[in-house]
């Protein structure tokens, strides 16, 4: 089931998130100080890309500059990449069919505005660390 979602996804909006979260990673690697947003950008990519049978989950070890680099982010790309996905998922709503890719849409907003500090794992593995 997982495989079939991901591919509706791929074509109706995944490859478009995908490139918009590359356009920012390609402007955070020209201003070389911003090379580890980019970073962070492509890796949120291939998660925008292929999200059903994967989730995030907060590092133990991100501090202080974490919550810096997400307000960084926040102000210059993360924003407008909340946008897409609002926009986006309300889109995916208007169609029964495309109600469960909506709601994975809007699931995607937290990361895509606090992306540091955060790691993507496959579902079965999201809380197994933590006990």
């Amino acid at each position: 089931m997982k495989f079939i979602l991901n591919i509706i996804w791929l074509v109706l909006c995944g490859f478009w998130m995908a490139v918009g979260y590359v356009v920012a990673a390609l402007i955070c690697f020209v201003l070389i100080i911003t090379i580890p947003f980019g970073i962070a950008s492509l890796r949120i990519a291939g998660y925008a890309l292929w999200p059903f049978g994967r989730t995030t989950v907060e590092r133990r070890d991100a501090g202080a500059g974490s919550l810096i680099g997400n307000v960084i982010w926040f102000v210059f790309a993360g924003w407008w990449l909340a946008l897409g996905h609002i926009v986006t998922g309300i889109a995916l709503c208007i169609t029964i069919i495309g109600i469960p890719l909506g709601i994975a849409n809007f699931k995607l907003i937290p990361v895509s505005l606090m992306p540091l500090g955060r790691e993507i794992v496959p579902t079965d593995q999201a809380f197994a660390g933590r006990w």
